[in-house]
């Protein structure tokens, strides 16, 4: 019958994958330990980007999907998703089928640095949560497919901001999570490719800690400003997650809050963001 749920024996999983709840909307996901699993970089971006209304968003670098599945808990908007290694667009496809997300999201099976939308189908916003470790760096010994999410064997740096850019509408976002690290080279390749930074915010383990993960968002043809937010701290002084992050991981919180600027005086946060005008941009 038309709207039922599928049959979870109609998307069997495969040896060594598991089906996960994303604590959020009933939504689950297959997972697999041998191939990828999802981590908070994910839900961070997810929970940090810019989106429309409505519109067209493309999730690059999808992996199993985790992703456009969580945007559909923020947005109408129509979901392109790509994914270069078989297996996990495989899995990230049954996932949107399992949870009846067909009709807003289109898992493609493709390399991002072939990927070119036609002219008049360019998005409204474009994430990416990008392999973050050079090729060289390291003694990597996972298997093929874990190697291939943390190292750019598939795509470098600039492979990603280049496919932003030519897949984003002007005065569209982009929205990436990486490590810090890898911060300037960001910020210049962004420029390079005609994506000014807007908004970047920084992701610390403890508050008295490194940051080990980046935020950042750019605005396609933008006008040069750029906000630098509070940063996220994961875990409190007792060990266990703030409570910002649990109401990110249990739907609580559509999005991670965004800060109204108090000229000098402490940011108050907000739950909409302040619409930005064209001039702004």
């Amino acid at each position: 019958m038309e709207g039922t749920a599928p049959d979870p024996h109609d998307l069997p999983l495969q040896p060594g994958e598991r089906l996960d709840d994303l604590l959020t909307h009933n939504l689950k996901i297959i997972q697999s330990s041998e191939v990828f699993s999802f981590s908070l970089d994910a839900v961070l971006l997810a929970r940090f980007a810019t989106l429309p209304p409505r519109g067209r968003i493309l999730d690059l670098c999808t992996g199993n999907g985790v992703i456009p599945m969580l945007l559909t808990t923020r947005t109408e908007a129509t979901i392109d998703a790509i994914e270069i290694q078989p297996r996990l667009a495989d899995m990230a496809a049954r996932s949107v089928r399992l949870n009846e997300l067909s009709d807003k999201i289109n898992i493609i099976e493709g390399d991002l640095r072939e990927w070119k939308p036609e002219s008049e189908t360019l998005y409204d916003a474009v994430t990416v949560n990008p392999p973050y470790l050079p090729v060289r760096s390291g003694d990597h010994k996972e298997n093929h497919h874990q190697a291939m999410a943390r190292h750019e064997i598939g795509c470098k740096l600039e492979d990603v901001i280049a496919a932003c850019a030519r897949s984003v509408k002007i005065g569209g976002r982009v929205a990436m999570v990486h490590r810090p690290s890898r911060l300037v080279d960001i910020i210049d390749l962004m420029r390079r490719y005609r994506i000014e930074p807007k908004r970047i915010r920084f992701v610390h383990p403890r508050k008295d800690a490194e940051a080990n993960m980046i935020l950042i968002e750019g605005t396609r043809d933008g006008k040069a400003e750029v906000r630098l937010l509070p940063p996220v701290i994961v875990y409190g002084d007792d060990g266990e997650y703030t409570p910002e992050l649990l109401a990110v991981f249990y739907g609580q919180a559509a999005e991670l809050p965004d800060f109204k600027r108090q000229n000098g005086r402490a940011p108050v946060a907000q739950n909409k963001r302040d619409e930005v005008s064209e001039s702004d941009e």
